[in-house]
């Protein structure tokens, strides 16, 4: 069994959907310290005014989560995010900024080879293929670790909330295993504390909690992901334009300037034209909530009101 506690760093990787978001709660249930817990988010857009591809909510709704816990949070990201990345030509990959917790920023990478995008990353298990988990996830957190001297000589346990019951492709995952960052000189053990459950067991402890949802899940999303993920069903671009017309233009103009889509048989708007928009989309206060880059709202509700969000246990886009 994993001891959380025989390591000196235990690093969630929180995106503030539901799977990271119970990874952190079993945690807390197993009574780990919070002064042992560091939550880790990566910003999909960066931190350059683009929300081409989250949630702009989400950010904020994260450093909510993590005051409302009292445990430290620290952001990370590509300079220029999803749009610069989408736009290289003949340009190398930005560098990654990450916070430290004396507040100031680090800064790595960016050093690669000129390379052109030009298209949106496409839909595959292959993530060489599906380059935005890659590079925007998987790689940034790869060089925060990596560059932080306050890692050396430690022991971490870097955990991530993927589950066997998504897909194939996460079924074959280990549930516990050395990750890529640990070296002589670090040691570093990636954990999947929920892989083996159930979509059931993980309603449940944020029930148990009272952790009110991200807004994305209210309004009908499955998963919290990027609000305009290129594993949407027909459904979910429809709900993206019913909400936010303006930023499923931008994307749909993408799609025609590059002369690739992203479904590559179907552009956005025939995907849209396909499906229907969430019962939650008809919700102005909702809509507010979920597009506003402030948050407001409590992390933890008042006993006795949480309620089951309309986006639980309905089919989501996701590697296959």
């Amino acid at each position: 069994m994993v001891k959380p506690l025989d390591y000196d760093h235990v690093v969630v990787a929180f995106s503030g959907g539901k799977d990271s978001t119970a990874a952190f709660l079993h945690l807390l249930d197993r009574n780990v310290p919070k002064d042992r817990i560091e939550l880790w988010h990566h910003d999909i857009d960066g931190r350059d005014g683009s929300h081409l591809m989250d949630w702009p909510s989400t950010p904020a709704y994260c450093g909510a989560f993590a005051r409302a816990f009292d445990v430290p949070l620290y952001f990370s990201w590509r300079i220029g995010g999803f749009e610069r990345e989408m736009l290289r030509d003949s340009t190398p990959t930005a560098p990654v900024n990450w916070e430290n917790p004396d507040g100031s920023l680090g800064q790595a990478g960016g050093k690669g080879p000129p390379g052109t995008r030009l298209r949106f990353p496409q839909v595959s298990a292959d993530i060489s293929v599906r380059w935005c988990s890659g590079y925007l996830k998987i790689d940034v957190g790869v060089i925060a670790l990596r560059n932080q001297p306050r890692f050396l000589g430690k022991k971490t346990l870097f955990i991530s909330g993927e589950r066997a019951e998504e897909s194939p492709c996460r079924a074959r995952y280990k549930e516990f295993e050395m990750d890529r960052t640990s070296t002589d000189k670090r040691t570093v053990h990636r954990w999947r504390p929920i892989h083996a459950w159930r979509e059931q067991q993980v309603w449940e402890i944020v029930r148990r909690h009272g952790i009110n949802p991200h807004p994305a899940y209210r309004l009908g999303w499955g998963r919290l992901s990027c609000r305009a993920c290129i594993f949407g069903q027909a459904d979910q671009w429809a709900s993206l334009k019913a909400i936010d017309p303006v930023g499923f233009s931008v994307l749909s103009e993408y799609e025609r300037e590059f002369g690739f889509t992203i479904h590559r048989s179907k552009s956005i708007e025939e995907m849209a034209a396909m499906g229907r928009p969430f019962a939650g989309c008809a919700n102005s206060q909702l809509i507010e909530e979920a597009l506003d880059p402030n948050w407001n709202h409590p992390i933890i509700l008042p006993e006795g009101s949480w309620q089951l969000p309309a986006g639980a246990f309905t089919k989501s886009g996701g590697p296959a």
